[in-house]
């Protein structure tokens, strides 16, 4: 098998999210990187495929040079190269994004023969715009499934697995296809030492991508609140007893 698995340089999640003054950014100076949570499970799920069945992982990302650093990670995982699209550090929208990728893509097939498989997270983890995936796939002619949370491939076949309420619903797909997976997916390996010193021979290809001009409009961004914590006090000492057996059969575990 040959699959590429798109990644996207972010923030640490879990820390505070701040944004810049204009909102059109997160405010990273004080921030550290990684890959978001759904790509690291789809950089995992392609290994795993690779070792069933043989094959080849490129992974490929659209960041500033310093997203180098998220590749040679992906690398210590198990994939065999990257490819780096470097930018000037500033957020692309989704369109522009989509059309460098597939751009890079079709380079890729020509050069090397057919991806029969393109992962992509379901979103990333700081603008969250949930279209690339599907933009590529639609301009590479090519079905697409999002939200897996299974994923097997058996002859010439993709079979996606979607969660629903009560189930989860199948969808059967011909290679070349394009997916994008949910953090849950698998739990993804961590990379040994010697795996991340063998990682820095690999090879990444550096690219520089010409920015198209912007044609989707971003008025702002906004982070949602964060939910607020209450306690209520039950009583004291002993005479607490009879309410905690009562807030234990609310929750129903008494």
């Amino acid at each position: 098998m040959r699959i590429l698995v798109c990644v996207k340089r972010v923030p640490l999640t879990g820390g505070k999210m701040v944004l810049t003054a204009d909102e059109q950014a997160l405010e990273t100076r004080h921030l550290g990187f990684t890959i978001s949570p759904h790509e690291e499970c789809g950089v995992e799920e392609a290994v795993r495929l690779v070792e069933h069945h043989g094959g080849e992982i490129t992974v490929l990302t659209l960041g500033p040079p310093e997203a180098e650093e998220q590749i040679r990670e992906t690398l210590a995982i198990g994939a065999d190269r990257g490819i780096l699209l470097a930018d000037g550090g500033e957020e692309w929208d989704p369109q522009a994004t989509a059309a460098a990728i597939v751009t890079t893509i079709e380079t890729e097939q020509a050069a090397g023969g057919e991806f029969d498989l393109i992962v992509f997270g379901n979103e990333s983890a700081d603008s969250g715009n949930y279209q690339v995936g599907i933009r590529v796939a639609h301009a590479l002619s090519r079905p697409v499934v999002t939200g897996l949370k299974g994923l097997s491939v058996e002859d010439g076949r993709a079979r996606c697995e979607q969660e629903v309420a009560g189930g989860r619903d199948v969808y059967v797909v011909p290679l070349p296809a394009v997916v994008t997976v949910l953090e849950g997916i698998n739990l993804p390996r961590y990379p040994s030492v010697p795996a991340k010193l063998r990682a820095r021979q690999k090879p990444v290809e550096r690219i520089s991508p010409e920015r198209p001009s912007a044609r989707l409009e971003k008025l702002r961004l906004v982070v949602p609140p964060g939910q607020g914590k209450q306690a209520e006090i039950l009583g004291q000492g002993p005479d607490a007893a009879p309410a905690v057996v009562e807030v234990m059969r609310e929750l129903g575990v008494a």
